[in-house]
């Protein structure tokens, strides 16, 4: 019979204060496997590689809430942008691919954000290297969907199925007449595509109770072309110009087909070119953070300067609160073997007197105290991944913030060399006191 088996069999003989030990530390390790996926989903989800744009373009207002509502759909728009304006971005030179989005509305069915944009959303890709994969059709009619995967899974939709929109978001009870139909449903993606659903924004355009508000409108696009009065004077003029037709029709007339003039936007998603895109990125920043119309900011910047400020610190205090965890198992570690010695003195003895040397008593201890936090590592990896799952779904919910509930932190790996050192270090004390156990005086 080798060492490890002689241990096994001890830590059996003593099954309820091994269960417990081992379970100290499988909570230790849960919370410290759990802190370090969710760390690195987070950083990873708010870094540039999960992002295929350079800029998101928005009105004047908080960065943080443009990117909040914008990319990660979380937060309502901050204000609106012309539609004509899309045309003046698509013309910069330092642009690639300008992607026009509009949102507000929800679906009926588990209140999910609707986006209206176009085509080139889905060649951008899921991500800088992913593309997206779509099962079933790109959009082609004005009341074709494209839904995301936790939108399929949640309402039970599918290809074929059809739905309705609620105008203004959750809260508001204001049904749309028009019925939407599923043509494609997106692969998993682990952004807020996921819980997205996307028509085309000519189709969003031609919903019924997306009426202009005139005076609102006016408002914006003077604001908006403060700056250039004379551009501004002839958006205006088209402006009353429809306002006036329109008031001389029939009651009750509704308007579907807006010319661009009285449309708006959300926001604009900005690839520049890649040879320069740094600088370009830069330059773009730079000109409307100093001008007067709109706002152009690199989605990451805010959202690292979010995490830094406050969940990097909430990260911090879990971690450490976890390795003191961890530290306080390995001292109920070194009790439980410590304690269990001065009954284990005379078994001790008769292995010596039956032949086995020191070093091997020594040996056991050890093996002990190594599987002990063996089996706690494991059991605490396997739990901290179960919380990580169950955690993905209320974050989820309650922050619109998606977690791969399968993905691993290769910092794990340094848990199983941690806790070898750490048992080595428990255990040394109870086995250089089996070492030195007195076989004439215990037999």
């Amino acid at each position: 019979m080798n060492l490890v088996s002689i241990a096994w069999k001890s830590i059996k003989q003593r099954a309820l204060p091994s269960t417990l030990t081992s379970l100290n530390v499988a909570l230790g390790v849960m919370l410290i496997v759990a802190v370090l996926v969710c760390t690195s989903v987070v950083n990873r989800a708010f870094s540039q590689s999960a992002i295929p744009y350079d800029l998101v373009i928005g009105a004047k207002g908080s960065e943080l809430q443009l990117v909040l509502s914008a990319v990660y759909r979380i937060e309502p728009a901050i204000g609106k942008l012309p539609y004509d304006f899309l045309k003046e971005v698509e013309a910069d030179r330092r642009i690639v691919n300008a992607v026009p989005l509009v949102f507000g509305d929800t679906t009926e069915q588990g209140a999910f954000p609707i986006v209206g944009t176009t085509d080139t959303y889905f060649e951008m890709g899921a991500t800088p290297d992913a593309p997206f994969r779509i099962r079933g059709e790109r959009i082609g009619g004005p009341f074709d969907a494209i839904i995301g995967d936790r939108v399929a899974r949640a309402n039970d939709w599918d290809l074929g199925s059809e739905f309705k929109l609620v105008h203004g978001g959750e809260e508001s009870d204001h049904v749309h007449d028009e019925t939407f139909k599923v043509v494609g449903v997106l692969a998993p993606t682990m952004s807020a595509n996921d819980k997205t659903v996307f028509i085309s924004i000519d189709g969003f355009f031609q919903i019924g109770g997306h009426d202009v508000d005139f005076d609102q409108h006016e408002r914006q696009v003077s604001a908006f072309y403060g700056s250039e009065p004379e551009k501004r004077d002839e958006k205006l003029k088209q402006i009353r110009a429809i306002r006036a037709e329109r008031a001389a029709a029939p009651p009750g007339t509704h308007f579907h087909d807006n010319p661009d003039v009285l449309k708006s936007l959300a926001a604009i998603f900005v690839q520049t070119r890649e040879k320069s895109r740094l600088m370009d990125t830069f330059s773009l920043s730079a000109e409307y953070r100093n001008g007067f119309k709109a706002t152009a900011v690199n989605p990451i910047v805010p959202m690292q300067r979010l995490r830094q400020q406050m969940l990097g610190n909430i990260q911090k205090v879990l971690l450490w609160m976890s390795v003191l965890i961890l530290l306080v198992s390995g001292v109920s570690i070194f009790v439980s073997i410590y304690n269990s010695m001065s009954d284990r003195r005379r078994e001790i003895s008769i292995m010596r007197a039956l032949g086995a040397p020191r070093s091997s008593v020594f040996s056991i201890i050890l093996a002990e105290s190594v599987l002990l936090c063996f089996i706690g590592g494991l059991l605490g990896l396997l739990l901290g991944h179960g919380l990580v799952f169950v955690a993905s779904g209320v974050i989820a919910k309650e922050t619109g913030l998606l977690l791969n509930p399968w993905a691993f932190e290769p910092m794990e790996l340094w848990v199983f060399p941690i806790l070898f050192a750490l048992a080595v270090l428990v255990g040394f004390l109870p086995a250089l006191t089996a070492y030195r156990t007195d076989v004439a005086r215990n037999l």
